[in-house]
């Protein structure tokens, strides 16, 4: 259940993130209360899943994914563009994740 409470906490936090760019620089309300609520939800659920799972793992999955979902994001819906540096970037950053996990951090 941990687990769900975790990848629900990535989802949450990654459609807010999704909303920056909406809120013009918080001056929108709507995108900002989406943000906000988003943000609000994520936080509630990654404390529920750090009961569970140690919370240096949880924050690595948390970054891991959340930011290779960003980044698939900005480039699918934003326009933004995707190089191989970033896209090596990001593979890093998973590589990390896993070998945290693979290294006994649980």
């Amino acid at each position: 259940m941990a687990y769900l409470f975790l990848l629900l906490a990535i989802s949450a936090e990654v459609f807010g993130t999704s909303l920056l760019k909406a809120t013009d620089g918080f001056t929108r309300l709507g995108p900002t209360l989406g943000l906000a609520g988003s943000y609000l939800g994520a936080f509630l659920l990654l404390a529920l899943a750090v009961r569970d799972i140690p919370v240096g793992v949880a924050y690595a999955v948390w970054s891991g994914l959340g930011t290779a979902a960003i980044v698939a994001i900005g480039a699918v819906f934003l326009g933004e563009p995707l190089s191989v540096t970033k896209v090596v970037g990001v593979g890093l950053v998973i590589a990390g994740v896993v070998v945290l996990n693979l290294g006994g951090a649980h």
